[in-house]
């Protein structure tokens, strides 16, 4: 059996950070789990774990992407302990903690080159749904993502129910009104997430790639 991504988009960071305190407490490990969250305007950097000033002012003007590293992974007190600021690239600054903000800064050399999209992509995301999860973050959104490994296949019902209760948006009507103001980008594909009416607000898709 695959290992499986499940993700959600929120529009407030409090509804998707109660939906990750609860996922931890469902079984979950917090290393297993993942945040981003836009920090236009410095909206949530009161939420940091840690961070030196001038990390804070690298984050703010792009040039500090992967710097905060080893807070953004997480540690034993949680995932929302270790948030950190780090810069995008074609997402501007965020706060984010977990293991796809690994993937993003694991090459170790400033910022990452797929930037958000790619780092989904990678963890099997499919190309439309990757692209509007990343301008959904763009435009203030916080992105929760979770990997299960085949031995916590189980838990998948409980985080989809969890992410759908605290309020996870619909991503295709969201696309479709950022297309109508004139947003361009890879229409989504249905064959990882299930048929057109069947795709829900949480979207799990299956890999085999070792993250």
């Amino acid at each position: 059996m695959a290992q499986q991504t499940i993700t959600a988009l929120y529009d407030r960071y409090e509804d998707a950070s109660a939906a990750v305190s609860e996922i931890e407490g469902s079984g979950v490990p917090h290393d297993e789990v993942s945040l981003v969250s836009n920090n236009d305007g410095d909206r949530h950097t009161d939420r940091l774990g840690s961070g030196s000033a001038d990390t804070r002012e690298k984050a703010k003007d792009g040039t500090g992407a992967g710097a905060t590293l080893g807070t953004v992974a997480g540690g034993a007190a949680g995932l929302l302990a270790g948030l950190g600021l780090i810069a995008i690239p074609g997402v501007g600054p965020v706060v984010a903690a977990g293991w796809l903000v690994a993937t993003l800064t694991g090459a170790g050399i400033g910022a990452a080159a797929g930037g958000l999209t790619g780092a989904l992509a990678g963890a099997g995301v499919s190309e439309g749904d990757a692209h509007a999860y990343g301008e959904g973050v763009r435009r203030g959104g916080t992105l929760v993502t979770i990997r299960l490994d085949p031995a916590r296949a189980a838990l998948a019902p409980t985080v989809t129910t969890i992410l759908e209760r605290h309020g996870a948006v619909d991503l295709d009507e969201k696309a479709g009104a950022w297309r109508a103001e004139g947003w361009t980008a890879p229409e989504p594909s249905t064959g990882l997430a299930g048929t057109a009416g069947e795709r829900g607000r949480v979207r799990t898709y299956p890999t085999t790639t070792d993250l």
